[in-house]
């Protein structure tokens, strides 16, 4: 698999005055991406994911710490050709359709035909076919993360760094939008997406990425990060403190079950004479990979 991102011991300040500490946006984070993968960077707001995105798109500079794309720095000619940016937040000039917004992007790239097929390639792509004509700025939600995605992908980038592109989205609207990034991926692209709420994403991303207060707590294959089995147990009433290994939840209990299995969990919650209502076991989920504690995992 090539490489076509890395990500070197990254770090990144900012200052706040005179006599006033700095800010640390990003204070240790290495990993790698390859063509073909879609990796989640995940983190409460606050954790760093947008500073990081920044810096591999080459939007900011690290104090410390090395970013390149496909083997080059990320303000090289060669790597802007590559490199696809979505913000979180989006700012279209209000007279201009979502097919003007485009076609002014893409005139960086190609002219006549060719700029016309490229337009009507990342209106297809990213589900806007039918919105070519309507005015940018008054979009929807929904069809604004499209034509962010648009705009990020258009000219066939190969590194797509997406912030946030399904927040505040409905799970219809998520789901269509992650089928899409998955094609992308199958094409050769790599997508690094940020998430605060990465609630229905397991199904989509091959790599999990863990910020917590700018500092990379997970790095792992989300098959390994996430295919832990979770057991959770229905109870008429709590107990005061859990049994061993297990978590109190608003329903009862739930534990990590491990190689174990979810017959001796319940015979624990028997010998603690609790009154088991129901149970069920699920796998985890990605916003339990935001809370495990801190095990950075090499690639």
């Amino acid at each position: 698999m090539t490489i076509l991102l890395q990500v070197r011991g990254v770090r990144r300040a900012f200052r706040r005055g005179w006599g006033r500490p700095p800010v640390v946006a990003v204070a240790e984070a290495s990993f790698e991406l390859g063509a073909g993968e879609i990796a989640c960077l995940v983190g409460a707001d606050g954790a760093g994911k947008t500073t990081l995105l920044r810096l591999a798109a080459g939007l900011e500079q690290p104090d410390a710490g090395v970013i390149r794309i496909a083997g080059g720095p990320p303000h090289g000619v060669a790597a802007r050709r590559m490199i696809g940016f979505a913000p979180r937040e989006a700012a279209f000039p209000p007279a201009c359709t979502v097919r003007e917004v485009l076609h002014y992007l893409a005139s960086c790239q190609a002219t006549g035909r060719v700029r016309i097929a490229l337009v009507q390639e990342a209106l297809d792509l990213s589900g806007l076919g039918a919105a070519g004509e309507r005015r940018a700025a008054t979009l929807p939600l929904a069809e604004t993360r499209r034509l962010l995605l648009a705009q990020a992908a258009l000219g066939g980038r190969r590194v797509l760094l997406l912030d946030e592109p399904f927040a505040g989205l409905d799970a219809i609207t998520r789901r269509d939008v992650g089928e899409r990034l998955v094609r992308l991926a199958g094409s050769g692209a790599a997508v690094l997406v940020s998430s605060s709420d990465p609630v229905g994403l397991e199904r989509v991303v091959d790599r999990v990425l863990v910020l917590r207060a700018g500092r990379l707590a997970h790095s792992a294959p989300a098959a390994a990060l996430l295919g832990g089995r979770v057991l959770e147990v229905i109870l008429d009433a709590p107990p005061p403190e859990p049994p061993p290994g297990f978590r109190l939840t608003a329903t009862g209990l739930e534990t990590d079950l491990g190689r174990g299995t979810a017959e001796a969990a319940l015979a624990l919650c028997r010998a603690h004479r609790l009154a088991v209502r129901a149970t069920r076991v699920r796998l985890r989920t990605l916003d339990e990979a935001m809370l495990e504690p801190d095990e950075v995992t090499a690639r």
